[in-house]
């Protein structure tokens, strides 16, 4: 049930984020989220695509730096207190959450949000019996 995330180590230059974006879209490789960090000589870009392993591959092929991660996703309902709730499940089962996005979705009443945790497999456990819609990959990449 997790989700390969793609993280990019991007220099702060003109036109780095661009050559990214350009090798994903020139090899039809469609982003499904992003976020984006940055220090002062380069940023982290996270990708929730498609075809992760692809994106993976000519990233690489392009002398690009590239990582791939497990995470989790997640539908909360979308209200106040939805993430609040999810998060709370994460709080009692002592899991410490690294960072988090939200993306987009085709759905009025969830919002889908992409978490990264100390403890996957102990995140996932609580998340599944604490009644969190946890999303498979295939339910991701195919949004």
């Amino acid at each position: 049930m997790f989700v390969k995330q793609i993280s990019v180590f991007v220099e702060n230059t003109r036109g780095a984020l661009s050559k990214v974006t350009g090798i994903l879209a020139e090899n039809g490789i469609n982003i499904r989220a992003l976020s984006i960090a940055d220090t002062t000589d380069f940023g982290i870009l996270r990708l929730i695509v498609q075809d992760p392993y692809k994106a993976e591959t000519v990233l690489k092929a392009n002398d690009i730096a590239v990582k791939s991660t497990d995470v989790i996703a997640v539908a909360i309902s979308d209200r106040p207190s939805g993430l609040h709730d999810a998060l709370a499940v994460l709080r009692d089962a002592d899991v410490t959450v690294e960072y988090m996005y939200a993306f987009v979705c085709r759905s009025d009443c969830e919002a889908y949000v992409i978490v990264k945790t100390d403890n996957p497999e102990t995140a996932l456990g609580a998340l599944k019996s604490g009644g969190v819609k946890v999303l498979s990959s295939n339910d991701v990449y195919e949004l």
